[in-house]
């Protein structure tokens, strides 16, 4: 009796456990639909439901069907490279199919971005005759920095120097060539110059970037002097289009603290104004190689943003914009405090930056498309090198006039500017204050030639009384070879007015003697770059985008600091000679449907100088480049991984002679970082990782980093009659002090934590 008790009883719970079963498998319901853009359905889009594993990819029709989903409430997301990421909430009921009908928005990205550096006209990347690179804010965030400097050391053929291993200043090389060879803009206006190259570039917030848009070669034709090897035009975001509010901090394993913070603010009915703050604190006492100097400079700084953006009739632009920075940075011997600063007895680097800027553009109420653009800076300097003082100022306006105007297959430019430049200095290569008024004349013509061939030809006209009339043609040919790849060749002629100590650290650091043999004459070149462009689309929805340049320049009266003619002097004249930069350039960039993406880059360059018929490789340039971006996401755990690195060749460094102990080349060498962001918040994300994963500095294999770093002011050298070290029991391989051996940053590995949030 009790055994068949027992056999109802779990007989009946089989029967409850079946029914509920039934019951839960019954609870479930299938989403399907159909996604399109304005031209129609699109195919390989990732499909998937947020939280959960459920995902699948539509069809060639661009339908999805997502069968066995429980009842519950979720958020879709569609996404697919070359579009605005969708996101919409669904409910999801028992036994019912859901049908939803979703339209994608075309992302501004890849072949079809607006670029506006090229020409000085807004156009579609892949219209424009000259090449131009764009990077995007998602770029910059896979390797989190402080400051643009440090940004675009992932940026094929673009490498950040630094010059000074004591205060850590520095510049951007673009192919190989030295950074006064490379023009900044921020928003198309050149107010990043001469000082502000050196000293001010670290003040940009990466917040506030809209996207980063690069040409290598000569640009002169446009932007004038400076613009020979090339331009970084950075481009801050549109008041109207920016985010609510947005702050993003972090903080690394070394007691680096940064912030950004901005907000969008609506101020009457046809105005809205953007305020950004960035801060940035470093006060660590950090010396891992031992020399008794810090490894890397403790800073404090500030820099304030505002734009305004005014509606206006019929869309026309107006646009007003100011930064302030300071900064407050220095670098030495452990025990310097600022009671030292400008005296002999303990060594440090001080330099105090203040720095204010005000640009705008408007276009005038008329029927034709005339825009003018101006631009003024006031930049402050109060830096010491040891007992070195270096006091200067530097005021530079810039007015630009342009008319944009198309007339059958001619679309033609035509523009005037007038560059006012103020500079003075405490040293004794400046008896009275450099000033200048610098007008230009300059047009561009494109001419569509055939459906698939357009032709560039531009011309400008600059006279500075100092020079007399310069003149720099260029041209461009643009041939789209298909719907999906592009030729382009570029060739033209560039010009530089050299302002020594506003570009040259090494000039005012360590016991070189700096001497100018002649009066400086402005350096020219010729340049030329032939570039492919194509993209691929997989039956798979992979996308694939290639890019690859051959570039050659020559120039003629070359300025380069002379390191090796004495190892106790900088000279510096016009070359006598050529000075050649050459190579080649590709970059590669893959999207999987999977969710994986990688843009890998490499430049191979030769640059070199000829001189009295002697060949040699320029110092401080590497012959070849690597670079790569990888990231994957997990989008069950809405969690991004991105692995990020750089690589590069040996290249020539400035040691004091032969009885320098130190390597005269550099070893191969890479900096790489990983980094893990998790977006499961909303309107918040949490990242971290590890930077300078190999714990790479360039202290490996070299006895010192810094000559005589236990003798700043070389009170204990010995010197002969013409000026030269002598060999003592104290000094045996007859060195001065120099920091000036530097090639790469002295911070080790260390991690970074932070976090994003943002309200639109």
């Amino acid at each position: 009796m009790f055994e068949k008790r027992r056999c109802r009883h779990n007989l009946g719970i089989l029967l409850l456990l079946l029914l509920v079963s039934f019951s839960l498998s019954a609870q479930k319901g299938a989403l399907r639909g159909l996604v399109v853009d304005d031209q129609g359905p699109v195919p390989f889009a990732n499909v998937h439901l947020k939280g959960t594993a459920l995902g699948t990819a539509t069809e060639e029709d661009g339908a999805f069907l997502l069968p066995n989903v429980p009842v519950g409430q979720y958020e879709l997301k569609v996404t697919v490279i070359g579009y605005r990421p969708f996101s919409k909430t669904v409910s999801i009921l028992e036994n019912e199919s859901l049908n939803v009908s979703i339209s994608l928005s075309a992302a501004a990205e890849l072949l079809e971005e607006t670029v506006v550096t090229g020409t000085l006209k807004a156009v579609r990347r892949s219209d424009s005759p000259v090449p131009v690179e764009v990077y995007s804010p998602t770029f910059l965030k896979q390797n989190p920095t402080a400051s643009i400097f440090e940004a675009l050391q992932n940026v094929n053929g673009v490498r950040p120097q630094i010059n000074c291993n004591v205060c850590n200043t520095g510049d951007i090389h673009i192919n190989g060539l030295e950074g006064p060879y490379t023009l900044v803009l921020i928003d198309g206006m050149p107010i990043v110059s001469g000082l502000g190259t050196v000293y001010g570039l670290s003040g940009i917030p990466n917040s506030l970037i809209e996207q980063i848009e690069i040409v290598k070669g000569p640009a002169s034709s446009l932007y004038g002097s400076e613009a020979v090897g090339g331009l970084i035009n950075i481009i801050t975001k549109n008041a109207l289009e920016a985010p609510d509010f947005f702050a993003d901090t972090f903080l690394t394993g070394w007691g680096e603290y940064n912030l950004d913070v901005g907000a969008k603010i609506k101020v009457g009915e046809k105005a809205n104004m953007l305020l950004g703050v960035n801060y940035f604190n470093y006060d660590e006492l950090i010396d891992n190689n031992g020399d008794n100097f810090t490894d890397l400079t403790l800073q404090d700084r500030i820099s304030v943003f505002q734009k305004w953006n005014f509606e206006r009739s019929e869309n026309r632009v107006f646009s007003l914009a100011g930064r302030f920075f300071y900064e407050d940075r220095w670098g030495g011997e452990l025990q310097w405090t600022p009671e030292f600063r400008g005296g002999d007895e303990i060594y440090g680097e001080s330099i105090y930056t203040r720095r204010w800027e005000v640009l705008g553009t408007y276009q005038l109420p008329v029927t034709e498309k005339v825009l003018f653009s101006f631009s003024y800076n006031d930049h402050d300097q109060n830096s010491v090198y040891g007992n070195v003082p270096y006091l200067a100022d530097q005021r530079i306006g810039f007015g630009q006039l342009t008319w944009d105007k198309k007339w059958g297959r001619h679309d033609l430019l035509f523009g005037s500017a007038l560059r006012y430049n103020f500079y003075d200095d405490n040293t004794t290569a400046t008896v009275a204050a450099d000033e200048v008024a610098i007008p230009s004349l300059f047009m561009q013509d494109e001419i569509q030639l055939a459906d698939r061939h357009s032709l560039l030809l531009g011309l400008r006209y600059d006279y500075d009384k100092r020079h007399g009339n310069i003149y720099t043609p260029r041209t461009a040919y643009r041939w789209k070879v298909s719907d999906n790849a592009i030729l382009r060749l570029n060739a033209g002629t560039g010009f530089r007015v050299v302002n020594l100590f506003t570009e040259d650290h090494a000039a005012l650091t360590g016991a070189r003697d700096v001497i100018v043999t002649e009066a400086l004459e402005p350096e020219r070149s010729f340049n030329f770059n032939l570039n492919f462009l194509k993209k691929i689309y997989g039956d798979n929805g992979t996308f694939a985008n290639i890019d690859a340049s051959v570039f050659y320049t020559n120039f003629s009266n070359a300025i380069l600091p002379d390191y090796d003619t004495d190892p106790n002097q900088i000279i510096y004249d016009n070359l006598d000679g050529t000075s050649v930069s050459q190579g080649v350039s590709a970059n590669i960039d893959v999207v999987f449907p999977s969710g994986l993406k990688f843009l890998l880059g490499a430049t191979f360059q030769d640059v070199s100088q000829t001189e009295n018929g002697i060949r040699r490789r320029q110092i401080l340039t590497e012959s070849y480049t690597g670079t790569w971006n990888v990231g994957y996401t997990f989008k069950s755990m809405d969690l991004s991984v991105d692995y990020t690195g750089n690589l590069y060749g040996p290249m020539r460094l400035p040691t004091l002679g032969e009885t320098d102990p130190r390597s005269d080349y550099s070893p191969v060498w890479s900096i790489q970082n990983v980094q893990f962001t998790y977006k499961g918040l909303e309107n918040l994300e949490i990242y971290g990782g590890v930077k300078n994963l190999l714990d790479w500095t360039p202290n490996r294999g070299n006895p010192f980093i810094i000559a005589r770093a236990n003798d700043p002011f070389d009170n204990n050298v010995v010197f002969d009659n013409n000026g030269a070290a002598v060999a003592t029991a104290d000094n045996p391989n007859a060195l001065t002090f120099d920091p000036s051996y530097v090639y790469g940053p002295n911070q080790g590995i260390r991690a970074f934590l932070g976090v994003r949030y943002r309200i639109n």
